[in-house]
């Protein structure tokens, strides 16, 4: 019995190793990697269209795409979500790009919820929250799926897809944030992710 237990620890620890390799952090050196905020499109009433996943339905609010430093990542496997949103990601355009900037900012990520807290200032408070976002990802399909298992945190990603509203057939739902200024409970954009390259 104590063997078998050893081998699963043992099978444990080579799993959480080669999960940390793929997903370990990139150290990019100073200066603003990805300049330009998030474009986004906002779709009319009658041009969106709605997509069904699973139990959910998506409903697309508008088109967008983006391109911005990964600043934290956040896998979920068991909340409400997991099965329509595998990972949460914080992303950071203009000065929130930026290493020098970053490296006096803690960033963490929790509850599908993106924290930061400074000490002083690098930059001003509005800017940071204009210029980073924490990011529901919905993958369109396995390949995107794949592909978002491998983003670290420190890379420049480049990002397709649409921001949508999700509704489970219980009636309960979640909505997408629109606004790039917003900020804590229902400031989190919500995409469904048909490409992501890292740059």
């Amino acid at each position: 019995m104590r063997r078998i237990v050893l081998i699963l620890l043992a099978v444990v620890v080579v799993l959480g190793a080669i999960h940390w390799w793929h997903q370990r952090p990139a150290h990019p050196g100073p200066g603003v990697l990805a300049p330009d905020a998030p474009v986004q499109v906002d779709l009319d009433q009658d041009q969106g269209t709605s997509l069904v996943r699973g139990d959910v339905v998506l409903t697309t609010r508008a088109h967008f795409s983006m391109t911005a430093r990964v600043l934290s990542r956040e896998d979920y496997a068991f909340d409400d979500l997991a099965s329509i949103v595998p990972v949460d990601l914080a992303m950071g355009w203009g000065r929130m790009s930026d290493t020098s900037v970053l490296s006096r900012i803690e960033i963490s990520q929790s509850g599908r919820f993106y924290y930061w807290h400074v000490e002083q200032f690098p930059i001003p408070q509005g800017e940071i929250v204009a210029s980073s976002a924490n990011m529901h990802m919905i993958p369109a399909d396995d390949g995107v799926k794949r592909a978002l298992g491998r983003i670290r945190p420190g890379q420049v990603v480049h990002v397709e897809g649409f921001l949508v509203d999700i509704k489970r057939r219980d009636g309960y739902g979640w909505h997408t944030s629109l606004s790039r200024t917003d900020s804590g409970a229902g400031a989190c954009e919500i995409i469904y992710v048909e490409s992501i390259v890292v740059q």
